[in-house]
């Protein structure tokens, strides 16, 4: 039985291990920015109703909501393709792989506004969650499918690479005729 992700199907090591380190370099990045307490006079209240905040945003400026929605959309991005390589699978259904990445980002996204909530200065807003996850679909759709399609034919032109040794170099495999199964069945048998 091989393990997931061994096999003809999968990335190499090396490359999933990068993949491990950036995801680890990313969610750190992730939780200082975004869990660091904030000096403000006032703060507003916590936003649990979709688009609210991204309205009013956009109706302090163009360039405010404009710039919230961009944070927002790159915030998780990266673990829209970071999840898929440290899986390392190359044949993996496309639809089933998006699935299981938006759910990964929507889960992150949930944890930093649940953390959020005991960092001063930090507020839940649901349109964050939202952006977060629409975010890491979007990565996923730019980058996976191209990324999986170019390692599969680097790898399809590395094994056209390879010369099968030929059969007939090393001869026929040796059978032994009047040898069964067990060799010592015949002494095994009753008359």
């Amino acid at each position: 039985m091989q393990r997931q992700g061994s096999g003809d199907d999968s990335v190499a090591v090396p490359l999933r291990a990068a993949g491990v380190v950036l995801l680890a370099a990313h969610l750190a990045l992730v939780a200082w920015t975004s869990l660091r307490p904030v000096d403000v006079a006032w703060v507003s209240a916590t936003n649990l109703r979709p688009l609210e905040g991204i309205r009013a945003d956009f109706e302090l400026g163009w360039w405010q909501g404009a710039r919230r929605v961009v944070q927002d959309l790159l915030m998780l991005a990266p673990l829209g393709f970071l999840l898929p390589l440290i899986g390392g699978r190359l044949r993996a259904s496309w639809f089933f792989s998006l699935v299981r990445c938006t759910a990964a980002g929507a889960l992150v996204s949930m944890w930093i506004g649940l953390l959020q909530t005991y960092v001063p200065g930090q507020v839940v807003d649901i349109d964050s969650l939202l952006l977060n996850s629409l975010g890491v679909l979007l990565a996923h759709l730019a980058v996976v499918p191209w990324a999986r399609s170019a390692l599969r034919r680097r790898r399809a032109a590395g094994a056209q690479e390879v010369v099968p040794v030929a059969e007939e170099a090393q001869g026929p495999t040796p059978t032994i005729a009047g040898v069964g199964f067990a060799p010592w069945g015949e002494a095994l048998r009753r008359p």
